[in-house]
């Protein structure tokens, strides 16, 4: 099983509605939604900034970030 890593995200009001919003229209669980709109971004910048080399991403401790709970998909 994959770990999972768990951050808090702070957001204005408007963000908050507009995340729901977005969720409900696409038919997506306001996690699920934020996560796919990470990756798009993730996406963007790797595609004009080129890929962010896998070691550079394997030093980055995740440990403060670490959680027992399943990975959603």
């Amino acid at each position: 099983m994959k770990k999972t890593y768990r951050t808090e995200v702070r957001m204005s009001e408007e963000l908050a509605r507009k995340l729901l919003y977005i969720s409900a229209a696409e038919g997506r669980t306001p996690n699920n939604q934020f996560m796919f709109m990470l990756r798009g971004n993730i996406q963007y910048f790797e595609r004009t900034k080129g890929k962010i080399p896998a070691d550079k991403l394997a030093a980055i401790d995740l440990s403060a970030f670490e959680t027992d709970a399943p990975e959603e998909k």
